[in-house]
């Protein structure tokens, strides 16, 4: 491979690894933290509270 080819090569992978550590996963976390307090909280107002059941 050229010197050109691998320092280009090099720089997308760079780029690449950035906008995914910095851009996309910590948008995925966000939704997948939110969606999961989403669904506990539906199925709270479902279900009811945790909790020892009302006598």
């Amino acid at each position: 491979m050229p010197k050109e080819t691998r320092r280009s090569q090099r720089r997308v992978e760079i780029i690449t690894f950035l906008v995914l550590a910095f851009g996309i996963w910590p948008l995925v976390a966000v939704g997948v933290v939110g969606g999961y307090g989403f669904l506990v909280w539906m199925l709270q107002i479902i279900f009811g509270p945790p909790g020892p059941p009302s006598h």
